[in-house]
């Protein structure tokens, strides 16, 4: 009897098709035009994480429209007041802007937090279950500081392997002497805990096989394109 394909295989094998394609196409043939397809590319990981989604409930659509919203709108205080991250812009490469930012922030926001969520759900919260099994009650306020630090750690140590990749590209420069302060990251963090905060408090499915391959195979992305990348 043939085994079905899930929808997490497909996600995946669709996911690791393209991101070889692009990995491909940056180092060994024309960068503009893989560079100029950014834009679909994270569009088409937003919807294989929509369509993985196994219950889409009100909470969730709740957590996903918070994230976009307040991701969008830091970068929007980031850049045009300086205070959140440091001094940077935006290119082109990301599509339309508004407020000096590109509207698909919003959906890399919301991409890496809920990735990083179901990562540390997912990973984290089965080994405190297993440390916890000679007591009756699990440590839930272990489970929620796992969620929210671990999570917003992930998230900061993926901004941090992508960065040198984000500037090389074009999807932002920083200005001044054009190193990346250690304040982007420190915001990175406070920002990514009170959306992580918002993610282990919405009650939706949070059991997601592809959200984690996703997180993988965008760090292998974004390693390899740091290592070779001219």
């Amino acid at each position: 009897m043939t085994k079905k394909i899930s929808r997490y295989q497909i996600a995946t094998a669709i996911a690791i098709f393209f991101h070889c394609i692009g990995i491909a196409g940056l180092l060994f043939f024309d960068r503009h035009f893989f560079v100029q397809s950014t834009p679909l590319n994270l569009l088409l990981s937003f919807l294989l994480l929509l369509w993985t989604q196994q219950i889409k409930n009100a909470a969730f659509f709740l957590f996903m429209a918070l994230v976009v919203v307040m991701g969008y709108f830091s970068e929007v205080a980031g850049v045009n007041t300086g205070l959140l991250f440091g001094d940077y812009s935006y290119g082109r490469v990301l599509g339309v802007q508004w407020l000096q930012v590109p509207l698909l922030i919003g959906i890399n926001w919301f991409i890496i937090i809920y990735c990083c969520g179901i990562c540390t759900q997912t990973l984290l919260l089965k080994v405190i279950n297993r440390g916890s099994s000679d007591f009756k009650e699990p440590p839930v306020l272990l489970k929620v500081m796992s969620v929210i630090v671990d999570g917003a750690t992930l998230a900061v140590a993926f901004d941090w392997l992508m960065e040198p990749v984000a500037i090389k590209l074009g999807f932002w420069f920083w200005h001044g002497d054009g190193r990346i302060p250690l304040y982007n990251y420190i915001s990175w963090f406070i920002i990514s805990m009170v959306l992580l905060t918002i993610f282990h408090f919405c009650r939706f499915n949070k059991q997601n096989k592809f959200a984690v391959n996703l997180l993988l195979i965008q760090a292998m992305f974004f390693l390899i394109l740091r290592t070779f990348l001219n």
